[in-house]
């Protein structure tokens, strides 16, 4: 069996972090790295899914459950208007394999995106 994900030990309360919302099956924390004036991740509770797309195969109502939350979250933290990322495999730069969602806003143009 693999080593929990850095994400499953937040959760577990084995790494500190504070959690900024839940639901049910998902969780909502600060980025420690940002990449935007708002930065947060939303992740579901189980590290059953690596990536995006096993997760919406696999589950779509708690992909469902990650847009809404990442919804409520841009609306506390922002003016309500947001990026969603999920990064799908080390070329894309995904460094973490338990599936979460990028929340960025704050003012984001789309040249934001590259070069």
């Amino acid at each position: 069996m693999s080593e929990p994900s850095i994400f499953t030990r937040i959760l577990d309360g084995e790494v500190p972090s504070e959690i900024i919302a839940e639901t049910e099956n998902a969780f909502a924390i600060r980025d420690i790295a940002p990449k935007a004036p708002v930065h947060l991740l939303v992740i579901p509770k189980t590290g059953e899914y690596r990536n995006v797309v096993e997760l919406a195969a696999g589950d779509p109502d708690l992909m469902a459950e990650l847009v809404g939350l990442a919804n409520t979250v841009a609306a506390e933290h922002s003016d309500g208007d947001f990026r969603l990322v999920f990064n799908t495999g080390p070329n894309a730069g995904q460094t973490i394999f338990h599936v979460h969602a990028h929340v960025l806003a704050g003012g984001l143009e789309e040249k934001s995106l590259g070069a």
